[in-house]
């Protein structure tokens, strides 16, 4: 780990949101405030939802650490108003926010940039069903049916053929926008968590949920992580190298978890990039790091310290503390 200082810094943590991963979000904050906490930073807890960031802007914060989820908080909005009135913030930038939480929009730089992903359609609720009817059918069924930008695998479901897509289609409209229909991959669902361009140690899904939805992620007993995937040390330098590509193809810094599938051929796919990963007791991301040897409190102090080192060059300089 590197970017390290002993010199402690007071931070906003900003967290809840109004997103539908509010509950989520809040969880991280307050894990993540702890942790740098432990470290000697002076934390603030703030819930975008009921207080006035305007504040921020006149308050003697050194930076602010990401912790929200979706909405708002993923999707470049926040990091966008932080740039304008240069807040220092962890994490990517507006741009790089806003590519990976459109699941389309990120397809399409994977696709530029030899990522390999499954074949998808965008779907838009408001068409007749025949139209997006035959717009799938050019993949085939079985289809994995998602919002375009939306996180958690909220309002993820499975078409398993054309009489289902209707009725999954309206389930992920619920989240607002335009839905995704992928091409289902059957395998193995792994993530990979990615430092900047480090790749950390994969760590596979197991689930036993007819598939890795919302609930099944927070709360089924039916769901096990395990890092011993027994791939081989090839295809693992595989996984993580296509992991680390996705991150530069959308330009991400920070902290990011990417998720894959390695299909029955031991092809890997990209499925999508969280820019904001979790950071709750049961989240992907700080397993991945303890697993490389890296506690929360070192894994958050480099977040928060390499999110002013990259977004906050000016402000490191000449800020508070500075």
């Amino acid at each position: 780990m590197d970017r390290m200082s002993d010199r402690p810094l007071r931070v906003a943590v900003l967290a809840g949101g109004q997103s539908p991963e509010r509950d989520v979000s809040l969880a991280s904050g307050r894990r993540v405030a702890a942790a740098l906490a432990a470290v000697g930073h002076e934390v603030t807890v703030v819930d975008t939802a009921r207080a006035d960031l305007g504040q921020l802007g006149r308050t003697d914060y050194d930076g602010c650490f990401i912790a929200l989820h979706g909405g708002a908080g993923e999707d470049g909005r926040i990091q966008r108003w932080l740039a304008r009135r240069r807040m220092p913030f962890t994490g990517s930038g507006p741009r790089a926010s806003a590519l990976a939480m459109s699941k389309s929009a990120a397809k399409r730089r994977f696709h530029r940039c030899g990522v390999p992903t499954p074949e998808y359609v965008v779907l838009d609720p408001s068409e007749p069903p025949e139209v997006m009817l035959a717009r799938a059918a050019t993949l085939g069924f079985p289809l994995v049916v998602k919002p375009d930008a939306q996180g958690s695998s909220l309002g993820v479901g499975i078409a398993a053929s054309p009489d289902e897509l209707p009725a999954r289609v309206r389930e992920s409209s619920r989240y607002g926008g335009v839905v995704l229909a992928e091409r289902r991959v059957f395998g193995r669902e792994l993530t990979v968590s990615v430092l900047d361009r480090r790749p950390l140690p994969p760590l596979e899904i197991v689930c036993r949920e007819p598939v890795f939805d919302y609930q099944s992620k927070y709360s089924s007993e039916l769901i096990e992580y395990q890092f011993d995937t027994g791939l081989g040390p090839m295809k693992t330098k595989e996984l993580q190298a296509t992991a680390a590509a996705a991150a530069a193809a959308l330009g991400t810094s920070g902290l990011v978890r990417v998720d894959l599938m390695v299909d029955s051929r031991l092809r890997v796919w990209v499925l999508e990039v969280n820019t904001v990963p979790g950071m709750t007791e049961h989240s992907l991301a700080p397993m991945a790091a303890r697993q490389a040897g890296i506690a929360m409190p070192e894994l958050c102090d480099w977040i928060l310290r390499d999110g002013l080192a990259v977004n906050g060059k000016w402000y490191v300089a000449s800020g508070p503390g500075g």
